[in-house]
């Protein structure tokens, strides 16, 4: 079992920062890849970004150039760095784990980007 917590979500004007963070537990070591999706207001859900065991990472292409996926494993946390915010990124964003093929979600915390 895994348990996936989000934080560092809120308000932000255009242009600025956020970064998000995932904190897992459970069987960390089953993990093998995690990833960041949003749904946005009248939205399906949709991927971000994603990082593999090995360090790959994968951009959904609006996202590219301003957004970049992490992983500290010594605090077994995935983190988003979110710039150059647009009010198109406002959503609910959730970070998964996938083990065996199996997608566990967090409870989603909300980014909100006015203009």
């Amino acid at each position: 079992q895994v348990q996936l917590v989000e934080s560092g979500g809120g308000l932000v004007q255009a242009g600025g920062s956020l970064r998000l963070s995932c904190a897992a537990s459970g069987s960390i070591f089953r993990i093998n890849a995690m990833g960041w999706y949003r749904q946005g207001p009248g939205k399906q859900r949709e991927l971000v970004a994603t990082i593999t065991k090995g360090g790959n990472t994968n951009y959904a292409d609006s996202v590219k150039g301003r957004f970049t996926i992490s992983r500290d494993n010594a605090n077994n946390t995935v983190v988003l760095q979110m710039n150059s915010l647009k009010p198109e990124d406002t959503g609910v964003y959730y970070c998964n784990g996938w083990v065996a093929g199996y997608a566990y979600w967090g409870q989603g915390t909300q980014v909100t980007v006015s203009s």
